[in-house]
């Protein structure tokens, strides 16, 4: 359940929402630092959707996905007000924000899940290959994922849940572009032949 401070944020932000206002990331973090009400709202403009379809691509269903989402604007907002916001790079700390709230959100159920809710992706972001829309149909997804390296399952999440390219994941992860580019392989592979697998068994 959202806390009462998470749902009065998020109306306040949806209150801003039809503001037309631009800004580079530097500029929308210092407007933010600020509490300028219109920097938030582009804030949750500009990234809701992608941390969404991050958290998303890691939990059971859309009203956890939506609680977590909301979860890490509000830690957002708490770091400006606490000055502790980040200083550069907006995306990648709400990146690690929403990794650090699954984590706890694992924790808390005492248990590892990787599961797609795909109806709520839209099909032009699920068909980035055969292989991946292979994956992302998949019934028996979060066995599949299961069985895959943390960094195999946030290399996907990343690139197809949050919708980076690779470039990005790599800053993101802290790892060369060249290392994001094998995991991806390796973990498109390792599913696909779960998924030959599990159809030659059935």
């Amino acid at each position: 359940m959202l806390s009462q401070e998470t749902k009065l944020y998020n109306e306040g932000i949806h209150l801003e929402m039809g503001n037309d206002f631009m800004y580079d990331e530097m500029t929308l973090l210092h407007q933010a630092r600020s509490l300028d009400q219109d920097a938030l709202a582009e804030v949750h403009n500009r990234y809701y959707d992608s941390i969404y379809r991050y958290i998303a691509f890691r939990v059971n269903d859309a009203p956890t996905a939506e609680d977590l989402t909301s979860e890490v604007f509000l830690r957002l907002l708490n770091a400006l007000r606490d000055h502790t916001a980040p200083q550069n790079t907006l995306r990648g700390w709400l990146f690690g924000v929403a990794s650090y709230v699954l984590k706890e959100h694992y924790r808390s159920k005492k248990r590892d899940s990787f599961t797609l809710l795909h109806e709520d992706i839209p099909a032009d972001e699920q068909s980035v290959d055969q292989q991946v829309g292979e994956i992302l149909q998949s019934e028996n997804l979060q066995a599949i994922m299961s069985g895959l390296t943390d960094d195999q399952q946030n290399v996907l999440a990343l690139r197809f849940g949050f919708g980076l390219p690779i470039r990005e994941v790599a800053q993101t992860m802290g790892k060369s572009e060249g290392s994001i580019k094998m995991l991806q392989v390796r973990a498109i592979s390792a599913v696909s032949q779960r998924i030959m697998l599990q159809g030659a068994l059935a």
